[in-house]
């Protein structure tokens, strides 16, 4: 997802390389658990109209982040990049809410005719009490977003997650019960979702899971801040859920299975047997999700 270089204002050109959402339904989960959480990590007030997030560089090669009230534009220039398309993402100087130094998330492009991406100097009228420049997450170590990252990747890699465990197994005696952990955890073709590797999840009930499965239906009675159920399209008229809380994140698809990724187990995923009380759970949570408009 990325652009043709683009300026947003004439006199402070910026480069456009890409732009992410940030509002309740959609925002970049290695910032945060939540909406709200996503946002106070780049200093913004939680609005529910939300943010777009426009990633660049100025004439000097300076990563920045430019924070747009704008959505729709970001969201237009989002769409038409996706499918190929030329866009010119120019938001007018109005919508601009702030700009951050560098970047939150990873980019693998890079402006033309400047110099290599890097961080801009601190602001001397600042005094040394600025923004330190926004970094994506070290990718070799573990921890929340690290997690959030994982979850990401095997919901959009699902049937390749979901061969890897067994339908008699994911749906038998063994995984009859919600809170049941079944088959191996691990990256689709081998390997762990984390680095430094990892080891299988023995089949069984696993106090993490327990854990996941009881704070998740906790969500059913007292509904956490927007975004942390978040609800997708999947084929056959089901629905992709991704679900954090403290410590765990939550994938499933409302027929079938689910995996759980916790900060305690770097790098493991883990399956959860359908079983008869998962059905029930997820369709509660697809109730409670905020959805794209």
């Amino acid at each position: 997802m990325a652009g043709t270089p683009d300026t947003v204002a004439d006199d402070d050109a910026l480069y456009v390389l890409t732009a992410v959402l940030l509002t309740p339904t959609q925002f970049p989960s290695v910032l945060g658990d939540d909406y709200v959480a996503a946002c106070a990590v780049l200093g913004l007030e939680p609005y529910a109209e939300g943010y777009g997030l426009v990633l660049g560089q100025d004439g000097g090669g300076a990563r920045w982040t430019v924070v747009v009230d704008d959505v729709s534009l970001v969201a237009v220039a989002i769409a038409s990049w996706d499918c190929g398309m030329a866009y010119d993402l120019s938001p007018d100087d109005r919508s601009v809410v702030c700009a951050l130094p560098g970047w939150p998330l990873a980019v693998a492009v890079a402006a033309p005719g400047v110099p290599a991406p890097h961080d801009p100097p601190p602001d001397p009228e600042a005094g040394g009490g600025g923004p330190l420049p926004l970094a994506p997450p070290d990718t070799e170590s573990w921890g929340p977003p690290q997690r959030r990252l994982g979850a990401d990747e095997v919901a959009a890699q699902w049937a390749a997650w979901r061969e890897q465990v067994d339908d008699g197994t994911a749906h038998g005696p063994a995984a009859g019960h919600a809170g049941e952990a079944v088959g191996e955890s691990g990256r689709p073709g081998g390997g762990s979702a984390g680095p430094g590797g990892g080891s299988a999840a023995p089949p069984g009930r696993h106090p993490g899971v327990r854990r996941v499965l009881a704070e998740a239906r906790a969500y059913v009675v007292d509904p956490p801040p927007p975004g942390r159920i978040r609800s997708a399209f999947a084929p056959g008229g089901a629905r992709t859920l991704r679900v954090d809380g403290p410590g765990w994140s939550l994938v499933a698809r409302t027929d079938d299975m689910a995996f759980a990724l916790l900060d305690e187990e770097p790098g493991e995923v883990l399956p959860i047997g359908r079983g008869p009380e998962l059905p029930g759970l997820l369709t509660a949570l697809d109730g409670l999700a905020l959805r794209p408009a």
